[in-house]
Parts: C-alpha cells; sequence; structure tokens
C-alpha cells in the first residue's frame, strides 16, 4: 500500500504527538530552598585578592573611561542647555539628540542614514521645520575651517539658534596712501 501525502503528514504528527507524551513536562519548575548557611567556624576562608593589574594596563582603561564619562557630561550639558534656549518639542532630549545626529548626518552627505534617523525624529513628534533651519544654518556658515574642523559644535549651536550668523574674520586695515616711508 503506496503512502501518499496526507497520510505521511498523519503518520509524521501521530509521532511527534507521542514522543511528546512519552517524556514527563512538569507545568512548574520545583520550590527551590536556598542553600544552608554553614557555621561560622566551618566557613572557607574569604578568597585571597587576586594580583594587581600592572598601572600601565590601568591607564588605558581609566583614560577610555574619563574620556566616555567627559562625553556623556558634555552631552548633558548641551541637552540642559537646548531645554533652556528653545521652546517647544525642538528642546525634548530626543529630539535634541536625533536632529543634531540627522543635520549631521546631511552635511556628511550620508543621506540615508539621515532619513533614517529623520523617521524616528518624525515618530516622536519632533518639529521637522527645526531641522531644515538647523541645516540651512549650517550651509550658510559655509565650510569648515580646517583648525577647528568639528561639525558637531557647529550642528549644536545652529540648533540652538537657527539664525546664527558666521562670525566674520576681521578684514585687516587698508593700508594708508601718500605716503611711502623709505
Amino acid at each position: 500500500m503506496p503512502l501518499n501525502g496526507s497520510r505521511v503528514a498523519l503518520v509524521c504528527c501521530s509521532a511527534a504527538l507521542a514522543l511528546a507524551l512519552s517524556t514527563p513536562v512538569s507545568a512548574q519548575a520545583p520550590e527551590q530552598k536556598p542553600p544552608e548557611q554553614a557555621a561560622p567556624s566551618e566557613q572557607a576562608p574569604p578568597p585571597q585578592p587576586q594580583a594587581q593589574p600592572q598601572p600601565e594596563q590601568q591607564a588605558p582603561q581609566s583614560g577610555a573611561a574619563d574620556a566616555a564619562k567627559a562625553e556623556r557630561k558634555t552631552r548633558a550639558d548641551q541637552t540642559v542647555e537646548a531645554g533652556k534656549a528653545l521652546q517647544g518639542p525642538a528642546a525634548n532630549a530626543e529630539c535634541v539628540w536625533l536632529g543634531e545626529r540627522v543635520v549631521g548626518l546631511m552635511w556628511r552627505d550620508d543621506l540615508d542614514t539621515a532619513f533614517r534617523h529623520l523617521d524616528l525624529y518624525d515618530r516622536f513628534g519632533c518639529p521637522g521645520g527645526h531641522v531644515q533651519n538647523a541645516f540651512r544654518c549650517v550651509v550658510r556658515l559655509g565650510p569648515l575651517d580646517q583648525k577647528s574642523g568639528d561639525i558637531n559644535a557647529r550642528v549644536h549651536g545652529c540648533w540652538l539658534d537657527p539664525d546664527l550668523v558666521a562670525q566674520a574674520a576681521p578684514t585687516p586695515a587698508p593700508p594708508q596712501q601718500g605716503t611711502n616711508p623709505r
């Protein structure tokens, strides 16, 4: 007698059901009691401290930890500053963080990532016009100086005040005409 598709499926289901029912399964885990404490005289001595890492090994870790801590503090300070300087939803921490990231990514021409962040920005109910104004401000300020070169500081400044005007470098005084010292 040949087995067709429905009979094979019926046999497989029956075998799986029989296997599942043959192994005992408990619905609840048995109660576990905490281990009994040994008397103080019977306790093992406390473990000996292991060798301390050399100071050279601690320096990179602490330097990285200090840098991360400073970055968090700076980020928190910027968020508080934005909350004081702005009104409405643009001052919310999530709007500040996502909005500044969107503007920075657009400046770096990473439009795919910028648009993904912009979707999140919109989902949080943040004002889209503020991103436009901040990006306009960043572009209006022109290319970055080689000395400063920090786009994040520029984006943050433009986020706080989209009408920010570039600080023009003082123009040198024109040379005096008429007399030529010899």
